[in-house]
């Protein structure tokens, strides 16, 4: 009897690029980072019909499909990058919760305008 309960599920922690193609099936390629992920599809795009990047906990974050990889790449990049700084506090007239100081809500982007001329 072993000393206690086997796990349930695996977990290698690894970001996924699977790349579907209808004439030679499924390749899936596991990578370290998104940049290796990215570089992967950029490198495959052209040669598969979709390219899908599945993150750590199983979910498809991107699908060539619907996106063209440059701009998820970017995007990710930006997202990136703003957990990273601190974000000034700002509180949205219209209680807008996904209005920011540096990414404001349509409606503040109207008065920003609005108040500069």
């Amino acid at each position: 009897m072993p000393g206690g309960l086997d796990p349930t599920e695996e977990y290698d922690g690894s970001i996924r690029v699977r790349l579907l193609d209808d004439t030679d099936g499924i390749e899936e390629v596991r990578c370290a980072s998104y940049y290796d992920a990215i570089a992967v599809v950029k490198e495959n795009q052209h040669d598969v019909t979709a390219a899908k990047i599945i993150d750590r906990d199983d979910e498809v974050v991107f699908t060539s499909v619907d996106t063209r990889i440059e701009d998820w790449a970017a995007e990710w990049e930006h997202a990136k990058r703003s957990l990273s700084v601190t974000v000034e506090d700002y509180d949205c007239p219209y209680d807008n919760i996904a209005c920011f100081a540096d990414d404001l809500c349509v409606q503040c982007k109207m008065d920003k305008v609005q108040n500069e001329y």
